[in-house]
Formats: structure tokens, C-alpha cells, sequence
């Protein structure tokens, strides 16, 4: 076997890569109730096994996710949002990179997960947030309520288009 020379050795390119590789991490606590929406959002998506989709599921995000948004174009963060104003099921927002307040090992925002993975990896994703809208938030019971089922639907939905009309690779 002959040893490789730069000079004759054969030159590849690589085409562009088509589908951009998307994350989502649902988070919450499932023995909360309707507090379970993120891990349920992406126990659902999973099971779809959509192509350039990876899914995470965990009770609440950590610096750890850093290092995994940072290997995607795209993170979506999926959570319980108390925060939904009038009847929509769910809302779909942009979420930039910022610096937290204070730094632990456990329970960091989005925002601080995408500054991370920037800081520590020269990684910029998309970023976004899935807010699904919970009814229980009180209870200390596993199981979505069924509001919150059909909730979960509706914003599955919602990414699904999402996805499709590459809205989320355009920001």
C-alpha cells in the first residue's frame, strides 16, 4: 500500500447539509401535573422520529445542555407556560442568548443555556421557546389534564408547520 501524498490524493466536498439539525428539549416535572408538559411535548415528538430531530427530555435544563444545544442549528425549549395571555393553547417565541444572574448546576434558562453554548462551544443555534398552556400546576399527580392534552396537541402541531415552513431557520 502505497502512503498518501498530498500532492495526487483525491479532493471531496461535502454539499451542504439540507436539513438542519434541530433540538428539543421539553423540561418540567411530570408528577406535577400539567407542570409535565415539556417532558409529555417531547415524549410525543419523539415517537414521530421526524428526520434532523433530536429530542431530550428532563426535569429542569442545566448547564449540561450547553454542550448538546451546541451540536444543533436549532434548540426548541418546551415548558408549562403560566404566562399565556388570552385562549391560546401555546406560543412560539425567539429566545437570544443572555447572560443569568446566578449560576448553579441545576435549573438555568434558556437564555443561559444558548449564551453557554456560545461561550463555551462558539456555537450559536437558533434558539425558541414552546410555552404550552397548563390548567394544574397545584396538583401532586402524574397525568396532563385533559385541557392540557389537547394543549400538547396544539403546540405539536404548531412545530410540525413550524418545522415544514422553516420558520425556525429563519429567526
Amino acid at each position: 500500500m502505497q502512503p498518501c501524498n498530498p500532492a495526487t490524493s483525491l479532493t471531496f466536498t461535502m454539499a451542504p447539509r439540507q436539513t438542519p439539525r434541530i433540538l428539543v428539549i421539553g423540561y418540567g416535572n411530570p408528577g406535577r401535573r400539567d407542570d409535565g408538559l415539556g417532558p409529555a411535548f417531547a415524549a410525543r415528538l419523539e415517537a414521530l422520529r421526524l428526520p434532523g430531530v433530536t429530542v431530550e427530555s428532563d426535569y429542569q435544563l442545566a448547564i449540561e445542555h450547553a454542550h448538546v444545544a451546541a451540536q444543533h442549528d436549532i434548540v426548541v425549549f418546551a415548558d408549562a407556560a403560566a404566562d399565556i395571555e388570552g385562549e391560546s393553547p401555546f406560543y412560539l417565541r425567539p429566545v437570544q442568548p443572555a447572560p443569568e444572574d446566578r449560576y448553579s448546576s441545576h435549573s438555568v434558562s434558556p437564555q443561559a443555556v444558548l449564551r453557554l453554548a456560545a461561550q463555551c462551544f462558539g456555537a450559536h443555534p437558533n434558539g425558541w421557546l414552546i410555552g404550552i398552556r397548563p390548567m394544574d400546576l397545584e396538583s401532586f399527580a402524574e397525568g396532563l389534564t385533559p385541557e392540557a392534552e389537547s394543549n400538547r396537541s396544539a403546540a405539536l402541531t404548531g412545530f410540525r408547520e413550524a418545522v415544514e415552513s422553516g420558520r425556525f431557520a429563519t429567526g
